[in-house]
């Protein structure tokens, strides 16, 4: 990316934005969608490709940059890979996630009322794409595998950090400081594949 171009971070997430943001090489000047006062558009792909794709298109249509957007959500394999592409959804309309949550812990409970003394395997994924107007730059994906914390722990991060356990670890998202989860994460996997794009 040229030293002066403006790169359009494509997400209303505070939490996302703070870690793209961190993530991303410093000489990048960014802007938020919130710079704009843009809506986020309807998410109605079936993959969690297809619906980054649509943000990052319908972003940079608005504004003309060139916009990254990521789409990413939390597979639990008891609950046949859910929540998925609705990770955000599970949350209601104003994206509690401490009810998302609670979802969460609702619908292991109905697969198997043990399931807290079982190792239940979960993963991250994230998906960043990359669009100039209605045109593709990259699309990549990163994942990190884990399992889900019989109860939530810590108040770092943001979604569902504090219960997922990053395989290899024994701290949640929720617990380890931002600086240690943006080395092992999702995001931070596909940054790595995505950034000589940048």
């Amino acid at each position: 990316m040229k030293k002066n171009s403006i790169l359009l971070i494509g997400t209303n997430n505070k939490g996302k934005l703070k870690e793209i943001r961190q993530l991303l090489p410093k000489f990048i000047k960014t802007k938020s969608t919130s710079n704009f006062k843009l809506k986020s558009p309807k998410e109605n792909g079936s993959t969690f490709e297809e619906n980054s794709l649509i943000k990052s298109k319908f972003f940079s249509k608005k504004t003309k940059l060139r916009c990254l957007a990521d789409d990413s959500g939390l597979e639990i394999d008891l609950l046949n890979k859910m929540p998925g592409i609705y990770s955000a959804r599970w949350g209601g309309k104003k994206n509690n996630f401490y009810n998302a949550i609670r979802k969460v812990y609702k619908e292991l409970n109905k697969k198997d009322e043990n399931w807290k003394t079982k190792k239940i395997k979960a993963r991250f994924i994230c998906v960043l794409s990359i669009s100039l107007l209605n045109k593709k730059i990259a699309l990549v994906k990163g994942k990190v595998e884990g399992f889900i914390s019989s109860e939530p722990k810590g108040k770092n991060g943001f979604g569902y950090d504090p219960i997922f356990i990053p395989k290899k670890y024994k701290k949640t998202f929720g617990e380890m400081s931002p600086l240690k989860k943006y080395k092992i994460d999702h995001r931070y996997k596909a940054f790595k594949k995505i950034k000589k794009f940048l």
